[in-house]
């Protein structure tokens, strides 16, 4: 069987002409994920978050302040995004997204949504395209419910993730990996459980060696009920926001390697598709589609 993939027509908000961020990745990505066949029962569509959700990873406050449109200029400078009707739908959907993709991946052992990985949001505030954690708010939430007991964040994207880092502070068995750029943003980073800050430039060769050198190790020593992967594409060569020079074949790579480790424990893993900035939207959804066909090939 196939992976399920979670898609939610509002993972693509709406945004003013010219905006910096990549939104038309998220609808092109969908259409790339059929075109491959990872679809072929058509995508599972997730319930978005409400307020009683968000509030397991951020204040109460700030949740009400988002979804209400009401943020202060200067969070929403921060944030980088428009908070509006459209921008905060895609966040609630994103959220509700990981949660049913990590539901789906604890059954069949393999799932993932295709949006999500939004680690710059932190309990108090939103930043970096993100306003609502949405890998600490799943894990919070299965882990109150008792579903999990214990998780295993391994965060790929090339920034550093501060936000996953500063919800899940408080909560020793939701532990954090985060291998990123160091010299990129956040310039004021929060330490999480296990930060690898790379030099710049890293290739493929190099980024396999940090892996191998780390995440085996994890995996055997916390014996995670659940593996959420943050598998950002930003360490591209060709990112406009990375520094590092992984290729297609080095993401592939990577993907492999960490669904495959997962696998090889019976662990199970729910992918979140993280940063990817490139100005090709076509070549960026097919980089986010790679984490898909990795799963697929290892089922």
């Amino acid at each position: 069987m196939i992976p399920p993939i979670v898609v939610h027509p509002a993972y693509q908000a709406v945004l003013p002409d010219g905006h910096r961020f990549p939104m038309r990745k998220y609808g092109r990505l969908a259409e790339t994920l059929v075109q491959l066949g990872l679809a072929p029962a058509g995508f599972v569509r997730p319930e978005p978050a409400d307020a009683a959700l968000l509030r397991r990873a951020h204040r109460s406050d700030y949740v009400e302040a988002i979804l209400s449109c009401s943020v202060s200029r200067e969070i929403e400078r921060n944030i980088g995004l428009p908070v509006d009707e459209s921008v905060v739908a895609r966040s609630r959907a994103s959220a509700g997204g990981t949660l049913a993709a990590a539901r789906l991946a604890l059954e069949y052992g393999l799932a993932g949504s295709a949006a999500g990985g939004s680690h710059h949001a932190r309990r108090e505030t939103g930043a970096g395209f993100c306003l609502f954690n949405d890998v600490a708010i799943a894990a919070l939430a299965l882990q109150a419910e008792g579903t999990i007991r214990r998780a295993l964040v391994v965060d790929c994207d090339v920034h550093q993730g501060d936000g996953t880092a500063d919800c899940l502070a408080g909560s020793p068995d939701l532990f954090t990996l985060s291998i990123h750029a160091e010299k990129n943003y956040p310039t004021r980073k929060i330490a999480g459980d296990l930060d690898i800050g790379l030099r710049d430039g890293v290739d493929d060769a190099g980024y396999a060696a940090i892996l191998a050198a780390h995440l085996p190790s994890l995996l055997d020593g916390l014996a995670p009920d659940l593996v959420f992967y943050n598998a950002g594409v930003d360490p591209h060569a060709d990112d406009r926001l990375g520094r590092l020079s992984l290729t297609d074949a080095g993401l592939h790579a990577r993907d492999r390697y960490v669904v495959g480790e997962a696998r090889r424990r019976r662990i199970p893993l729910v992918a979140v598709i993280g940063g990817g900035y490139a100005s090709d939207i076509d070549a960026l959804a097919a980089r986010h589609a790679i984490v898909f066909q990795a799963m697929a090939a290892l089922v």
